[in-house]
Formats: structure tokens, C-alpha cells, sequence
């Protein structure tokens, strides 16, 4: 009301119908709407460059062989590019999510107070199609080209929670790809980029610890809870509205908006910065790869003439006698060297190299990720390529 007044008083001839008919929600909500899709479209270009940057990662490392984990724990191999091809999936869905949520958004336009447009309805005496032509012009001349047919005094805060559920979405594809990233620094195997002067620990000064990887985390958890909140805010909205949604609103929706801008803003800046460490990731290949090659040992001793029964368990009786060596005593995986030392493996000790060629152990991961790139990734960068230049620029952060 003191915006009415003002605004009366600065028009004293437009005075007598400022607001006639219309509600605050009328000025809140429309205005609402508008911020709303402004903020999807600063968001999706920004999201659009990680990806971009991120992929150009995954294909320039498609072909190098890296542990795979499943339950934590050291599983068959995949490779480097294929891993970050999965935290590329999830951002493409993150950008479907966020496209649709945008695409999505109406107009509430001019619905009176409690969404039955009586006021209006007598402002044309009577005339519904007048009523009808006003709403939709309304819309129009704020940019939208629908418009939401039933609103209570509000439109329905599902429509927030829609939003944040996108963004709240892509929170969690950030964590998990963050915490990833983590876990490999842990094994120095990649790292997220470190400045020449950065400090990585207060107290040990030889640490390089995943800052903005943890930055990134800490923000996509925050992200992740306000979901919460929006269902919560639109499951008490009882009837046509009560106002506990607005001082709510005003902190969830600006909260979201500018959580999402920081975390990609860092996630833009690992992406173009990450170090592979090829040396140690086949390191730690070596530690396991005997292991994992135990079945092709077999299939080859086989096929030389041998039993597979009798090949099982000596491998089996090898294959235990190292794993004592690795965990009782801290030393590395000896099997290949007990299949050598063994005369009933003569027939396959040339083969050995061959058997234990990490690139035979990644199945079709680097074709995959080339498929991926060129039928799902590439297309949708397309769609942005007129900003992306201006996006993919370093981005520097103050670490």
C-alpha cells in the first residue's frame, strides 16, 4: 500500500484506479514468474560450459585404464574418460531438468484475490471475454505465452517447488561428482587445479587439500535441503494461500538461485584445471590387475592343454598366499611372480604381458564414451554455442 500511495500521489489523475482490482500478488507474483525465468537463463548457459569443458575431459582421457570401484572397493576397470562420462550424464539430466522447469513457467497475469477474477469481471461489467482478453494480453506483455488458467490468490507454489526441485537435482549431481573427486585426490590419482601460491594447510605445509571440491560440497548440500522447504512451504498452503510462504519464499528462491551460480561458478573452475596423475593410476592397476586377471590365466592355461580344475587351484592357493603378502605384511601383489616361479604355468609365461594389458580389461568404455559425446553431449552444447566463448573463459576463484 505505501507503493500505491506513492505512486498516487506522484499521478493524481491515475490515482482513483491504481490497483483497482488487482492485489499485491499481482505485483509480487507476476514480478516472481519474470525473476524466475531470468535466473533459469543466467543458470543454464553456465551449467552448459561445465558441461562443455567437461567433456573435452572425458575425450581426451577415454582410453586411459583406471580402477573401477563398486562398494568402495577395487572392481573391473574402466577408464578416466568413462568415469567423468557419468558425472556428464547426470549434468545433462540436471540441464533437461532445469530447461523443462524454464520452459514450464507461465504467467499468473490478472486473477484477482482469490484466483475467480470477480473484480475484473464487474471492472467490465460482466464481460468475461474482455476479462479473458486482459489476462492474456498481461501475459504477453511480459514475455510469456501462457499463462496459469487457475491461480488461487497466488500462482501455486508447486510451480516453486518444481524450480527448486531442478535445482536441488543438479545439488546432488554436483556432490557426488565433487566427493568423487575427492576420493581420487585421496589416492592422488586426480586432482582439481592448485595455484603456485595457494595454500593447501595451515599446519602441514606439504597438503593439497580439494578446497574448491569441498567448497563445492558443502554448497550442494545446502542446495540439496532447500527442496525441503519448498514442498513444505506449498504443503501448507492452505485453500486459495496463506501468507507463511513469503518471508519463506524470499530466502528459499534467492537462496537456490545464488547457491547453484556459486557452485557451478567452481565447478566451471575444476573442470578447466583437473590433473591426471597416468603413473599412479597404473600403480594402482598393477596392485590389482594380477587379481582380476586370474580368469584369463585360466582360459589361457586351457587352451594350451591344461585342466582347468587343477589351474583353479593352484591360482586359487597363488592367489592367497599374495593377498597375505599385501595385508599381513604391507607388500606389493607378488601372484605374477608366483605364476612365473610355478613350472606348471611354462606354456603361458609369454603370454603373461599380453594377459596383463590393462587397455584389454576396459571393455568397449573408450567407444562408449565416444558414442556418448557425439550423440547425447555435443548436440545439447550446440544449443549454446553463442555464449559459451564468452563462459568458458579461466574463471578465477579466491582460494
Amino acid at each position: 500500500m505505501a507503493h500505491v500511495h506513492t505512486l498516487a500521489a506522484r499521478c493524481p489523475r491515475a490515482a482513483p484506479i491504481i490497483h483497482l482490482g488487482a492485489t499485491s500478488c499481482y505485483v509480487g507474483d507476476n514480478t516472481d514468474l519474470i525473476v524466475l525465468r531470468h535466473g533459469l537463463d543466467l543458470l543454464l548457459p553456465r551449467l552448459a560450459a561445465v558441461i562443455s569443458r567437461l567433456a573435452k575431459f572425458a575425450d581426451e582421457y577415454k582410453s586411459l585404464p583406471i580402477l573401477g570401484f563398486t562398494h568402495l572397493q577395487p572392481a573391473q576397470l574402466t577408464t578416466v574418460g568413462k568415469r567423468a562420462s557419468l558425472w556428464l550424464s547426470d549434468l545433462l539430466m540436471d540441464e533437461r531438468a532445469l530447461s523443462r522447469a524454464r520452459d514450464d513457467l507461465r504467467f499468473r497475469g490478472v486473477k484477482g484475490t482469490t484466483g475467480t477474477q470477480a473484480s475484473f469481471m464487474q471492472l467490465f461489467n460482466g464481460d468475461s471475454e474482455k476479462v479473458r482478453a486482459l489476462d492474456k494480453r498481461v501475459a504477453q506483455l511480459a514475455g510469456f505465452d501462457k499463462r496459469y488458467i487457475v491461480t488461487g490468490q497466488t500462482y501455486s507454489r508447486k510451480v516453486d517447488l518444481e524450480v527448486i526441485a531442478a535445482l536441488s537435482g543438479l545439488g546432488a549431481t554436483v556432490h557426488k561428482m565433487c566427493s568423487d573427486i575427492r576420493i581420487l585426490a585421496s589416492r592422488k590419482e586426480l586432482e582439481e587445479p592448485f595455484e603456485t601460491s595457494q595454500i593447501g594447510s595451515s599446519a602441514m605445509p606439504y597438503k593439497r587439500n580439494p578446497m574448491r571440491s569441498e567448497r563445492c560440497c558443502a554448497l550442494a548440500r545446502h542446495l540439496i535441503t532447500l527442496h525441503a522447504n519448498a514442498a513444505n512451504t506449498h504443503a501448507v498452503q492452505w485453500l486459495e494461500r496463506t501468507l507463511d510462504d513469503s518471508a519463506n519464499r524470499r530466502l528459499t528462491l534467492a537462496e537456490a538461485f545464488l547457491t547453484a551460480d556459486a557452485t557451478l561458478l567452481t565447478l566451471l573452475n575444476i573442470c578447466q584445471g583437473l590433473v591426471v596423475y597416468p603413473k599412479v593410476v597404473a600403480r594402482h592397476i598393477a596392485q590389482e590387475l594380477p587379481f582380476m586377471a586370474t580368469e584369463n590365466i585360466i582360459m589361457a592355461m586351457v587352451q594350451a592343454g591344461g585342466d582347468r580344475q587343477v589351474c583353479h587351484e593352484k591360482i586359487r592357493v597363488l592367489s592367497h598366499e599374495a593377498g597375505a603378502q599385501v595385508k599381513q605384511h604391507g607388500k606389493d601383489n607378488d601372484l605374477i611372480e608366483r605364476v612365473k616361479k610355478d613350472s606348471y604355468f611354462t606354456p603361458i609365461i609369454s603370454q603373461l604381458d599380453a594377459i596383463l594389458d590393462a587397455s584389454t580389461f576396459i571393455g568397449r568404455a573408450p567407444e562408449q564414451v565416444i558414442e556418448f559425446l557425439e550423440e547425447e553431449v555435443n548436440p545439447l552444447v550446440a544449443k549454446y554455442k553463442d555464449v559459451l566463448s564468452e563462459l568458458e573463459k579461466p574463471v578465477a576463484l579466491n582460494i
